[in-house]
């Protein structure tokens, strides 16, 4: 969090995890500040209190929103928020980036900087969007983990006391490990398989991505980028199940795995899955205007309903359809429809 800090010279950096269901959050992790002000900040103020926070929650995954360009500078100072609790500490403006959303949490890491500085520009806010995957992996990976109440310093023969699936691969998908969850797993052909001691999925464009995400984090823990943070693994008509890809990085405790590169965690827990828009995203490399359009078309709605739906023109769904066309490999809507159902759940269930 201090590194983050100084990397885009703020003042402070949060995590901060909330409820789907709440209107406040709780702080998971900060830099150093004032912690009765950080006190004064969670138990004062909610989304609807701090300007711009309502802008990040309701918008896109990994698209971080500054404070300045929601409102002007003069809208900004006169709002209590400002006045009372930024303005005598010497901040300016904020940048919140949302990394998690699922079905029952929101997961907002927030840099607010000083007043003596300028407005956070647009290169701060491409580095702090290249980071919200990494804290979304990590998060999400460290529920999975805490839920079996394993710490840090786990090795390979806490594995099989796992109840969360769990398959350490070399760096084109070679199955080097599986503990006993995953075992059952393929014993009862899905949702994750072994074939030839390879690791794989049903559906062919989720096996891609799997081994494409696991080839990436073999080579550099920055180079999974999106990739391997929630791939829908189950196959239509089977129960949720998402895999998540964990690096098995030198110089942390992941080490003691090696000759392992990556870890597959298989999730079966529904609210664990990330939203539908995000699947897309991750899968195919759609922006999330493109996804909400794939997520229309696959539910099978015509072109001009999907239009209505998104409260676009027709003209700008058929430029999204094209560039989904040529990202996915399909020519017509038809494909697309086979293509949501074919991921199964979670991504058809929801996507209904």
């Amino acid at each position: 969090m201090i590194r983050i800090t100084g990397a885009v010279d703020a003042a402070y950096t949060t995590i901060a995890l909330a409820s789907t269901a709440g209107n406040q959050g709780r702080f998971a992790a900060q830099s150093p500040w004032d912690p009765e002000q950080m006190r004064v900040l969670q138990e004062d103020y909610d989304f609807d209190t701090i300007p711009g926070l309502k802008a990040a929650v309701v918008g896109d995954v990994d698209s971080p929103v500054a404070t300045l360009s929601q409102m002007s500078e003069a809208e900004l100072q006169q709002t209590p928020f400002f006045q009372n609790w930024a303005k005598p500490q010497g901040l300016r403006e904020g940048c919140i980036t949302k990394f998690v959303h699922t079905p029952d949490r929101i997961g907002l890491m927030g840099c607010t900087t000083r007043a003596t500085r300028a407005a956070i520009s647009a290169e701060e806010q491409r580095f702090l969007a290249l980071l919200s995957p990494h804290l979304r992996r990590a998060s999400l990976i460290g529920d999975l983990l805490d839920q079996a109440r394993v710490t840090a310093n786990l090795y390979r023969q806490a594995l099989d006391h796992l109840a969360v699936p769990v398959v350490l691969t070399g760096a084109h998908g070679t199955i080097l490990h599986a503990n006993g969850a995953a075992e059952r797993m393929f014993s009862a052909q899905g949702p994750i398989l072994s074939r030839n001691g390879v690791l794989q999925v049903q559906n062919p464009a989720v096996a891609r991505a799997l081994l494409e995400a696991i080839a990436s984090a073999a080579s550099a823990d920055f180079l999974l980028g999106s990739r391997g943070i929630g791939l829908p693994v189950s196959a239509l008509g089977q129960p949720p199940a998402v895999a998540y890809v964990l690096p098995l990085s030198e110089g942390t405790a992941r080490a003691a795995f090696q000759p392992a590169c990556a870890a597959v965690f298989v999730s079966t827990t529904t609210s664990s899955s990330p939203l539908p828009e995000a699947v897309l995203t991750t899968l195919f490399d759609l922006t999330p205007a493109e996804a909400r359009v794939l997520l229309r078309i696959g539910s099978g709605l015509s072109a001009s309903k999907s239009a209505v739906s998104l409260g676009i023109g027709e003209n700008t769904l058929k430029t999204h359809l094209n560039r989904i066309f040529a990202k996915t490999g399909t020519r017509r809507q038809a494909d697309l429809v086979k293509l949501v159902s074919d991921m199964g759940t979670p991504l058809a269930v929801q996507a209904q």
